[in-house]
C-alpha cells in the first residue's frame, strides 16, 4: 500500500498554513461591490466581494465591526482590508476583513434605488391600489421555476394547510437575462385562468440572482393583473421592487402558502364556533317561542273565548245607543228651529213687509227730488259758472269777464259788464 496518501483534512491543514505564513496574504486590500450581505445576532458580517472577473467570501468579526459608522447592503461597492486564509471546515478560501470604507453604491443598487423612487412617484406602491387577497380560494397559480426549494415547499404549505385548493404552476425562468420577460409572460398568461390568488417569487439569492423581480416590465405586469399577487422573493431580509408593488409582500415562497390559504385546523375550530353558536341561536329561539306560546295560552281570551264577544256587543251596545241620542237630539233641534222660522213674522205677515219696504222706497225718492237741482231750475232759479266753477258770489266775478248762466231749458253767455252788491 502507498502510504503518501494523506487524508482531506492534512491537505486543507497544509494549504492554510502556506497562506497563513504568506507576507502577501497577511494584508491584502480589495475593492469590490458587496453580495450575499448577512448580519449575525452575534454582531458579525458575513458577505462576498465580487467584481466583474470573480468573488471571495467574506468575514468581518464584532469586534472590527464596531469601529465602522454605515450598515453594509447588497450592490454597495467597498473597500477593504485583510488577511486570507483558509477555513478548514468547508476547505474554502476566504478573507477575514479588519477594516470596511464605503467606495460608493453599485450599479445595480443604484438602479433599484431610482426605479423604486421612479414607480413610487407614479403610485404603483400606494395601498389604494391594493387588492385583498381572498380568505378561502379554490385555485391558486404559483409563477416561478418548476423546480427547486420554492415550489415544493408553496405545494407541500397548500396542501399540508388547504389541500381542498387547486394548485397551478406556470414554469418561470427566474434568473437570467431572459427572466423578466418570461416573468411577464407567465403572470400575463395566469391572469386569463381565473385564478383567486397568484403567487409570484422564488427562493434566496444574492441581489444579481433576484434582479429579474427588480425589472420594471415585472413590476408594471403586477400592478396591471386583475388577480391579486402575493409577492414572494428570496428570504426574510431581501426586498425587490416586486415586493412594493404586489398586493401582499410575504417574506419566503412558504410564508406566500401560508398567507394564500387558510389552516385547514384554524377553519375546523372556526367551523365548531359556528356550530356551537348557530345551536345556541336555534335554541335560544325556541326557547323564546316556547315561553311566547306558553304565554299565549295561558291567555285570559283563550281561556275565555266569549269574553271577546261580550266585551265587542257591549260596546256595539253603547255606540248604537250613541247615535240614536245624537241622531234624535239632531231632530228635535231641527224641529224647534223649523217651528220657528214658521212662524216668524215674514211668514205670518210677508204683505206687511213688502209695504214698509215700499214706503221707505217712495221716502227716499221724495228726498232725492227735493234735492234734484232740475227741479229748483223749474222754479225760475239759474245756476251761473265763470269756466267749470259754480259762482256762489260777486266776489268770484269782475267786469268783463265770461260767464254761463243755466235755465231750465238751455245755457245763456254773457260778459259782465256791471256787478251790484245788495
Amino acid at each position: 500500500m502507498n502510504n503518501n496518501y494523506i487524508t482531506v483534512g492534512a491537505l486543507t491543514r497544509y494549504i492554510k498554513y502556506k497562506l497563513d505564513n504568506d507576507a502577501n496574504l497577511q494584508e491584502v486590500y480589495l475593492k469590490g461591490e458587496i453580495s450575499n450581505f448577512k448580519h449575525h445576532t452575534r454582531g458579525h458580517f458575513y458577505f462576498t466581494i465580487k467584481d466583474e472577473e470573480s468573488r471571495i467570501n467574506a468575514i468581518m468579526f464584532a469586534s472590527n465591526t464596531k469601529n465602522i459608522n454605515f450598515e453594509p447592503v447588497d450592490g454597495m461597492k467597498v473597500l477593504v482590508k485583510g488577511r486570507i486564509s483558509v477555513f478548514e471546515s468547508s476547505g474554502n478560501y476566504q478573507i477575514y476583513v479588519t477594516d470596511m470604507m464605503e467606495d460608493g453604491v453599485g450599479n445595480l443598487y443604484a438602479l433599484y434605488e431610482e426605479l423604486k423612487k421612479k414607480l413610487s412617484s407614479e403610485g404603483l406602491f400606494d395601498e389604494s391600489h391594493k387588492k385583498q387577497i381572498p380568505k378561502i380560494p379554490s385555485k391558486i397559480g404559483v409563477v416561478t421555476a418548476p423546480t427547486g426549494a420554492a415550489i415544493k415547499d408553496i405545494i407541500s404549505t397548500i396542501n399540508r394547510r388547504y389541500p381542498l385548493c387547486e394548485v397551478i404552476l406556470f414554469p418561470s425562468l427566474v434568473q437570467g437575462k431572459q427572466a423578466s420577460e418570461d416573468i411577464v409572460k407567465n403572470i400575463k398568461l395566469a391572469d386569463t385562468y381565473n385564478l383567486d390568488t397568484l403567487i409570484v417569487g422564488r427562493g434566496g439569492g444574492s441581489i444579481e440572482d433576484l434582479w429579474a423581480f427588480n425589472e420594471e416590465i415585472v413590476a408594471r405586469a403586477i400592478y396591471e393583473c386583475n388577480t391579486p399577487v402575493i409577492s414572494a422573493v428570496g428570504h426574510e431580509i431581501d426586498f425587490t421592487i416586486a415586493d412594493f408593488v404586489a398586493d401582499k409582500r410575504a417574506a419566503t415562497p412558504t410564508g406566500a402558502a401560508e398567507i394564500s390559504v387558510p389552516s385547514k385546523e384554524d377553519l375546523k375550530k372556526l367551523i365548531i364556533q359556528y356550530k356551537i353558536r348557530l345551536n345556541k341561536n336555534i335554541n335560544d329561539k325556541i326557547d323564546n317561542n316556547r315561553i311566547y306560546l306558553n304565554k299565549i295560552l295561558d291567555s285570559y281570551i283563550l281561556k275565555s273565548p266569549m269574553s271577546i264577544y261580550e266585551v265587542k256587543e257591549e260596546k256595539l251596545s253603547n255606540l248604537i245607543e250613541r247615535a240614536k241620542n245624537i241622531v234624535s237630539s239632531h231632530l228635535s233641534y231641527n224641529k224647534v228651529k223649523l217651528e220657528t222660522i214658521t212662524n216668524s213674522y215674514v211668514f205670518t205677515n210677508p204683505n206687511r213687509i213688502f209695504e214698509n219696504k215700499n214706503n221707505i222706497y217712495n221716502n227716499l225718492i221724495n228726498k232725492l227730488e227735493l234735492l234734484n237741482p232740475l227741479n229748483t231750475l223749474k222754479r225760475g232759479y239759474a245756476i251761473t259758472k265763470k269756466g267749470n266753477k259754480v259762482v256762489t258770489s260777486i266776489k268770484n266775478i269782475k267786469k268783463n269777464d265770461n260767464i254761463d248762466i243755466t235755465l231750465q231749458d238751455g245755457i245763456i253767455n254773457a260778459n259782465v259788464i256791471n256787478i251790484k252788491e245788495c
